[in-house]
């Protein structure tokens, strides 16, 4: 490994740790956001997309001064026109260093000091304003992404031979049409590598976009095939996909594309991206469908 960006995620990752019983923020790791978007022509500058990276970690835990244990699923969110990430074992370790930490005087008072201390930590870490929230079993359902229908109906299976497992986007196509349509599709089959670890990653990805352009449904699927075999951060990917689509569409068009993975050592990552020329009420309904969790739990 001989970039910066490798270096930093390997401070924790493919490595026996133990991490600390007690509190301790040294554990974080903010990785640089700039070193996979140049390979793309993504700078800080002139970012086709905004958006943000949605943190569910499902098992956090910490003591009130009693020993009383406190348990909730966290959820933290900060947008991505920040410099970093925060490398996600490292996130997973600091967050277990709660879990023998004795802090509020009762459970609301320990939630509360937790919530402000991670906020604090994270922000100061990533440079950026994080915002982090507690859930409980109370938290209402929704029904998420109602709209967005599996793109393999769209698909002669039969027909379907993807033979390209490293990003390809010159399989996408596109064809012309008459008027501006709006298409709403989901892949269950993700599959991308953790670029330091190389242990497989899973998850759905949900494209919307509103254009005079289709793209050609089975190009699509033999594009979001072709990273089974990469090996990149979650939000990484989720801007390729972004940014391969951004490029075959007109820059007037709308896109959003949110990567749903599963949780892997009880934390996952949502990250979402759209397009620069939503409209106020486009961007309340993609916030509000970039602040769930997998189970639906809304936040």
């Amino acid at each position: 490994m001989d970039n910066l960006t490798d270096k930093l995620a390997s401070t924790h990752l493919g490595k026996k740790s133990s991490g600390d019983t007690t509190y301790n923020p040294s554990l974080l790791v903010a990785v640089p956001r700039d070193e996979n978007r140049q390979r793309y022509g993504i700078t800080k500058e002139n970012l086709p997309f905004v958006g943000c990276d949605v943190w569910h970690a499902y098992e956090f835990s910490a003591l009130t001064e009693n020993g009383v244990p406190v348990t909730r699923v966290l959820k933290l969110k900060y947008n991505c026109d920040n410099d970093y990430i925060v490398e996600s074992k490292s996130l997973k370790l600091y967050l277990n260093s709660f879990n023998m930490t004795k802090i509020g005087k009762n459970i609301k008072d320990c939630l509360d000091k937790c919530q402000q201390t991670i906020e604090k930590d994270l922000s100061e870490k990533l440079q950026t304003s994080v915002k982090v929230k507690f859930l409980n079993n109370n938290a209402p359902r929704v029904e998420i992404f109602k709209e967005f229908k599996n793109i393999m109906d769209f698909v002669e299976e039969n027909n379907l031979t993807p033979a390209n497992f490293k990003e390809a986007p010159e399989v996408l196509q596109t064809h012309n049409t008459d008027t501006n349509n709006s298409y709403c599709l989901m892949f269950d089959s993700l599959r991308s590598n953790c670029r330091v670890t190389h242990q497989p990653d899973f998850g759905d990805v949900f494209i919307y976009y509103n254009s005079a352009k289709q793209i050609d449904e089975a190009s699509l699927v033999k594009y979001l095939v072709s990273f089974r075999s990469e090996y990149h951060f979650h939000e990484e990917c989720c801007e390729m996909i972004f940014k391969r689509l951004y490029d075959i569409l007109s820059p007037a068009d709308k896109l959003m594309v949110c990567a749903l993975y599963t949780r892997r050592g009880g934390i996952d990552i949502t990250p979402i991206r759209w397009s620069k020329n939503f409209t106020p009420t486009d961007v309340d309904k993609l916030t509000d469908l970039s602040t769930f969790a997998r189970n639906g739990i809304k936040q």
